[in-house]
């Protein structure tokens, strides 16, 4: 027994040791079948192993026990005399069984049986020595369970980590780097046996002084004792073999033990790139905006200011000019504002539609001769197919998208012609204005549609906010279409966008 006892508990394979459990038990009693019933919060009472049983007297039995309660007030060898009382009515005598708990700090975890193919009873001797065996199989099954519950538990730790989108740091109380997960390995540009037992100090390498409460700090200020018990800064990250370094927020906390030592330190790390990137749009986009306003009311205020003077009489050609120009920047100013509100109302999902019959190639030509007359540097072409289709859109939507992109057509190519084309494809019409200009710079083209974003040459030479192309976008996803720059046009810039016919 005590060998056995022994062997048991070397074996932490849940099934494994179970089916050995079982054979033991079948050859002590010199029986010929036999199985371990188990009972768990998940599948209730249930056959987890067998030996020697026909499949039809198995399923039948799983079937019985299934229908048993999970808790029982005695649970003392309850299932035995039932399921002696079935194995007798099924071999008609000719089988023989006994069954004893698996219990384990008076708690039953299962039950073995072992039957005997001829007729005879399992003696006093039988019961103690299958039962003196059961207490050291239940001892082992729990350990067993104890065993894969924590495999299991550290499985899904390392599945949790490794599927986090941030990166995340285990470090030891000395500060020694424990774990580092695939995310962090990404940013840090390195793999885990490189980082595995060094200070944490030689893998999270600062660029130049971060902003915030170091973690040297955050051990320093006794942080058992602060409610508070997470630190955060930022700061830019040094990586293995890259140059540009990585803009990061840092977030550290200790994990303690039930007496409050210190067990493991956690770091989180988030690329924050997208925030720095968005923080520098805003300013960006406040200077620009702010330029773009102060530019308008200045003309508006000087011109006013010029009119009204007492001491001198304007001639009305003069009086008339200065209103046009007053009027233009008025447009100009209200154009704005209306592209600031259209964005705003994009980011809170408040874009809505009025649909009605719409002949694009019919406003294009309109748009055209207007921009004509406006201009004597360009030309402009409108090329659409005769059977090109009427479609339900929101007219007032789809002349925002086209002036937007002949204005950018008109602003950024000095002089040439500007065509506004169309063709038909099985489920959708494509629109294209291309103009004869420098064209996108291939480093801009990932951000042309994004909001307030504007190329380094732009902000130099042009006026403009950076929500013509971001509106264009947002205005043709709104209709179920796409644009998309054409990279293969090479004598200007040739933006398209398509709208699927059925809307």
């Amino acid at each position: 027994m005590l060998e056995i006892s022994r062997a048991l508990t070397e074996e932490l394979d849940l099934e494994a040791l179970l089916l050995r459990i079982l054979r033991i038990s079948i050859e002590m009693l010199t029986g010929h079948a036999g199985f371990i019933a188990l009972k768990d919060e998940k599948r209730g009472w249930h056959i987890a192993v067998h030996e020697g049983i026909a499949e039809a007297l198995l399923n039948y039995l799983q079937r019985w026990l299934e229908t048993q309660p999970f808790q029982s007030e005695d649970e003392s060898e309850a299932h035995v005399p039932e399921i002696n009382r079935m194995l007798n009515d099924i071999s008609m005598g000719m089988l023989t069984g006994v069954g004893i708990n698996m219990i384990v700090q008076k708690q039953v975890i299962g039950q073995i049986y072992v039957f005997r193919n001829y007729r005879g009873l399992f003696s006093t001797n039988d019961r103690m020595l299958l039962t003196s065996f059961a207490n050291q199989a239940a001892i082992a099954v729990r350990n067993a369970r104890l065993y894969n519950e924590t495999r299991e538990q550290s499985l899904r730790l390392e599945a949790l980590l490794d599927s986090a989108a941030d990166g995340i740091l285990i470090l030891t109380p000395d500060l020694k780097v424990e774990r580092v997960n695939k995310a962090l390995q990404r940013l840090l540009n390195t793999s885990e046996e490189t980082c595995v037992g060094k200070h944490f100090a030689e893998v999270i390498r600062w660029a130049k002084p971060p902003q915030g409460a170091t973690l040297e700090e955050a051990v320093a200020s006794n942080w058992a004792q602060n409610l508070q018990n997470v630190f955060y800064l930022e700061g830019d990250l040094i990586r293995e073999g890259l140059r540009e370094p990585l803009p990061v927020g840092i977030s550290y906390g200790p994990l303690f033990s039930a007496n409050d030592a210190l067990l493991n330190v956690i770091a989180s790390v988030r690329d924050i790139t997208r925030f720095r990137t968005a923080e520098e749009m805003k300013s960006s986009f406040i200077s620009v905006v702010s330029h773009e306003l102060k530019t308008p009311i200045a003309l508006i205020k000087g011109y006013v200011s010029t009119l009204r003077r007492d001491d001198v009489e304007w001639e009305r050609e003069i009086v008339s000019e200065s209103l046009a120009v007053i009027e233009d920047e008025a447009d100009h100013l209200t154009e704005m504002v209306e592209d600031l509100l259209d964005a705003t109302r994009l980011q809170a999902g408040g874009l809505t539609l009025k649909k009605s019959e719409l002949s694009i190639p019919q406003l294009a030509r309109f748009l055209a001769d207007r921009y004509t007359a406006q201009t004597d540097r360009h030309s402009f072409v409108v090329d659409f197919p005769t059977d090109f289709p009427t479609l339900a859109l929101d007219e007032e939507r789809i002349r925002q998208v086209l002036t937007n992109l002949l204005n950018n057509a008109i602003k950024y190519s000095p002089d040439g012609e500007i065509r506004i084309s169309g063709k038909l494809r099985a489920k959708d019409v494509v629109v294209c204005v291309s103009d004869r200009g420098p064209g996108i710079d291939p480093r801009d083209l990932p951000y042309v549609f994004d909001r307030f974003y504007r190329s380094d040459e732009a902000a130099k030479t042009t006026k403009g906010t950076g929500l013509g192309l971001y509106l264009c976008r947002e205005i043709i996803r709104a209709h179920d279409g796409k644009i998309w720059v054409d990279e293969t046009y090479k004598e200007g810039s040739h933006i398209c966008f398509s709208l699927p016919r059925e809307v």
